[in-house]
C-alpha cells in the first residue's frame, strides 16, 4: 500500500488515544483484525503496532494482545517530563559557565556579612522591597526599557510572572493570540486558567501580523502572548518594523500584550521591546534564570501604574512573595556587574555551541539563531518525530519534539534541540546521535 494510507492509520489511531476515544488499557483489534478492518497486509498492520507502540502510545504483551498505553505514564521524547539522570539531555536548558558555583559561594559569605540579615527571614512586600523594585528597573535599561521601580514586581521567575499577569489581567475564556508555535509553560498555564488559545502562523521574522489583524477582526481577542526577542522554539527575532506594527494592531484592538523575554540578552544588540512601544498595555516578563542560573527563581514583570494593583493581588494568591535571600543575592549581582560579565559569557558560549551544530548538523535544514541554546530541526514528509525520540531516548539521549510547542491541531514533524545542558566537550558526540537517528529515520 502507498506511504500515505500507511500513514494515515498511524495518524488515526494516534488521535483516537491522545484525545480518549480509546481509552489507556483499551485491548486493541489483533493484527489480523488490523489488516482486514484497513485493507493492509498482515505485515503492514504489525508495522502499524509497531511505530505507535514505538512513539509510546501502545504497548504489546506477548500471549495477550495489544493496549493503549495509560498516557500518564511518562512517555519518552514528551516536551515536559524531565530528563533520566543518566541521559544526555538535549531537551532542557540549564546553560551554565565555569566558576558560577564559587560566585555563590562568594555571595552567600557577603551575605553572611552584610547587615540588617535578620529583615530577609521576614515575610517581604508582594513585589519586593522598593529599592531591590529600582535596582531591577536600572538593570531593564540595558533592554532599552525604562521604567520607574514602582511599576517593577519581583516574582518566583519567568513562569510565575506569566501565571501573575494571566492571573491578574485575564478570565477564562478570554480569547489570546498565540504563535503556532510558542513556549509550553504557557500553553500549560493557559490550559489550567480555562484561557482560549487562539493560533497564529508565523514567518520567519516571527509572528505573521496580517493573519493577526484578520484574528483580531474575526473573534474578540483579548491577549497576545508573545516573544519577539529570540523567540522559543525557532530563535527568530521580530525585527523593529514587525514591533511598531505590532504595537499599533494591540492599540486598535485593545489587547494585553504579555512579552516574555528570557532568552532577549542572547540577540545581541537589544531591539526596542513591545513594552516600550506599547507601555500602557504590555506585561514585560523575563528572568535570571537563562542568563545567571535556572536555580536562582528571580524574575521580574513590569507593567503600567493601572495594572499593578492587580498583578500585586496574583502574587500574593500564588506564592505571597520571593524569597528575601535570593533577592538579595539577586540584586547584588545586577549591582556588582555579574548579570552583565554572565550574559556576555554565555553569548560567546553560545557561538561555540551554535558552530558545533553547524560542524555535526549543518546538513540538515535547521532553524535557528545564531546565539540561541537551542535549534529547531524539521524533519521529512516520511519521518515522524515521536519515533525519532523514542530512538534517541533507547540510546541514552532525551530531545523534545514539537508536541508539547505546537498550538494548532496539525503537529508539524520536528525535534527542538536544546543546547544549554551538555559540557561542550560532550556536545558534537550528542548532536552525532541525533543525527544518526535521523538519517537512519529517513532511510
Amino acid at each position: 500500500m502507498g506511504l500515505v494510507r500507511y500513514k494515515h492509520v498511524v495518524d488515526a489511531l494516534a488521535a483516537d488515544i491522545r484525545t480518549g476515544r480509546l481509552r489507556p488499557a483499551t485491548r486493541l483489534p489483533t493484527h489480523r483484525a488490523l489488516a482486514a478492518k484497513y485493507g493492509l497486509a498482515l505485515g503492514t498492520a504489525s508495522r502499524v503496532y509497531a511505530e505507535l507502540e514505538a512513539i509510546g502510545l501502545v504497548v504489546g504483551e506477548t500471549g495477550r494482545g495489544t493496549f493503549v498505553r495509560d498516557p500518564s505514564y511518562p512517555r519518552p521524547g514528551a516536551d515536559l517530563t524531565a530528563p533520566q539522570a543518566s541521559a544526555i539531555d538535549l531537551s532542557f536548558n540549564n546553560p551554565s559557565v565555569p566558576g558560577q558555583a564559587e560566585q555563590l559561594r562568594e555571595a552567600l559569605r557577603q551575605l553572611a556579612a552584610s547587615g540588617d540579615l535578620e529583615s530577609l527571614l521576614h515575610y517581604q512586600p508582594y513585589g519586593g522591597r522598593l529599592h531591590e523594585r529600582a535596582i531591577v528597573a536600572r538593570h531593564l535599561q540595558s533592554r532599552l526599557l525604562k521604567v520607574p521601580g514602582e511599576q517593577v514586581l519581583i516574582v518566583n521567575g519567568a513562569q510565575h510572572g506569566m501565571a501573575v499577569a494571566a492571573l491578574g489581567l485575564l478570565q477564562p475564556g478570554d480569547i489570546v493570540a498565540v504563535d503556532a508555535l510558542t513556549y509550553p509553560g504557557f500553553r500549560v498555564l493557559a490550559e489550567r486558567l480555562r484561557l482560549d488559545l487562539a493560533p497564529v502562523p508565523m514567518g520567519p521574522e516571527g509572528t505573521d501580523l496580517d493573519a493577526l489583524q484578520r484574528l483580531c477582526h474575526a473573534r474578540p481577542v483579548r491577549a497576545i502572548y508573545t516573544m519577539p526577542t529570540l523567540h522559543n522554539p525557532l530563535g527568530c527575532v521580530m525585527p523593529a518594523r514587525s514591533r511598531g506594527r505590532l504595537a499599533m494592531i494591540a492599540r486598535q484592538h485593545d489587547l494585553l500584550v504579555i512579552e516574555d523575554a528570557p532568552y532577549a540578552y542572547l540577540a545581541g544588540d537589544a531591539l526596542v521591546p513591545i513594552a516600550a512601544l506599547a507601555p500602557e498595555r504590555t506585561v514585560y516578563v523575563s528572568s535570571l534564570s537563562k542568563n545567571v542560573a535556572t536555580g536562582l527563581r528571580f524574575g521580574f514583570v513590569a507593567a503600567a501604574p493601572e495594572m499593578i494593583t492587580p498583578l500585586e493581588r496574583a502574587i500574593r494568591a500564588t506564592s505571597w512573595n520571593t524569597a528575601g535571600m535570593l533577592t538579595a543575592i539577586a540584586c547584588a549581582w545586577i549591582e556588582d556587574g555579574t548579570v552583565a560579565r554572565l550574559e556576555a559569557e554565555k553569548r560567546a558560549d553560545t557561538a561555540q555551541r551554535q558552530a558545533l551544530v553547524t560542524e555535526v548538523l549543518g546538513e540538515l535544514p535547521l532553524v535557528r539563531h545564531p546565539h540561541s541554546y537551542f535549534v529547531w530541526l524539521p524533519l521529512g514528509d516520511d519521518q515522524r518525530a515521536d519515533r525519532i525520540a523514542a530512538t534517541l531516548l533507547q540510546r541514552g539521549v532525551t530531545v523534545s519534539t514539537a508536541e508539547g510547542f505546537a498550538t494548532t491541531t496539525h503537529v508539524p514533524q520536528a525535534l527542538r534541540v536544546a543546547l544549554g545542558s551538555v559540557p561542550l566537550e560532550e556536545l558534537p558526540r550528542a548532536l552525532a546521535l541525533v543525527r544518526q537517528a535521523v538519517e537512519q529515520d529517513s532511510s
